[in-house]
């Protein structure tokens, strides 16, 4: 496993080339919910992916302070990418906006599956309410409990039963979650960097092409985010998918996956 020099752990395809296609993994997971997409396209599409400081095996502790752009670009850099299109999913896509913001010469196309972490703009009911369960559940060391709140908030989502989804995804996204729990104490003590105008209020600047992509089953404050981000990044087009919640590249992998290699059918022609 390649490991930068931050700590940052990521993998890369043997089909290379100096523009890649850059995965970066929702809050709830780490760099292994792409397996799906990594096994279909990584015979024929330059990938790489890897884990956010605090998730996976990035636990390495940090000193002073850092950011997730930083890190991304780090890799890039550590690989010889010069260029990359950038998939995010939730936290993942905060990232990738920060990187096209920190660096719009290195970015060839963004898809934002859905927008997250700094884009989410709105703290509505259904948001405050998982915050509540899950700060309770931490404070009381209850991480099964903290583990479980994730899962109804974020995979199964608002109005649906976890019953009606698939089994081994929810365990894998378990699995994951549970061990973005204990990364983060890696990282615990450092300080993050911060823009200095969120990123949230600069997507009028970016430049490269969008895809948004959003499920019916999602939470209102995604909801928020979608139709800003569309409605102010210039080259943005939204996907609305009606049997999805919050990750749709793990409830639907097959056809995220075909979703992924038309887009970077499109962005390579």
């Amino acid at each position: 496993m390649p490991v930068t020099p931050a700590g940052i752990a990521y993998d890369r395809s043997s089909c290379r080339s100096t523009v890649a296609a850059l995965l970066l993994h929702a809050g709830v997971a780490d760099r292994r919910m792409w397996e799906p997409q990594w096994s279909a396209l990584s015979a024929q599409w330059d990938l790489l992916r890897l884990d956010l400081r605090g998730f996976g095996e990035s636990d390495t502790p940090s000193t002073g302070t850092w950011s997730h752009a930083s890190d991304v670009l780090a890799t890039m850099d550590q690989e010889g990418v010069e260029l990359a299109h950038l998939v995010g999913s939730s936290l993942g896509a905060g990232v990738a906006v920060e990187v096209a913001l920190a660096a719009p010469s290195r970015v060839a196309s963004l898809l934002l599956c859905p927008p997250g972490g700094v884009l989410l703009r709105a703290q509505t009911d259904d948001l405050a309410v998982f915050i509540t369960e899950e700060n309770a559940a931490l404070e009381a060391g209850d991480l099964d409990a903290a583990v479980e709140a994730n899962l109804r908030t974020w995979v199964v989502g608002p109005g649906r039963d976890q019953a009606d989804l698939d089994q081994a995804m929810l365990a894998e996204v378990r699995s994951m979650q549970r061990r973005a729990f204990q990364a983060a104490e890696a990282v615990v003590d450092a300080q993050p960097s911060t823009m200095t105008l969120p990123a949230v209020e600069r997507l009028s600047e970016i430049a490269a092409p969008t895809v948004i992509l959003v499920g019916r089953w999602d939470l209102e404050t995604t909801r928020d985010a979608v139709e800003h981000a569309h409605a102010t990044i210039r080259r943005s087009q939204r996907m609305d998918w009606s049997d999805a919640a919050h990750l749709p590249s793990l409830e639907h992998p097959d056809r995220f996956s075909d979703l992924l290699r038309r887009w970077l059918a499109t962005q390579t022609t």
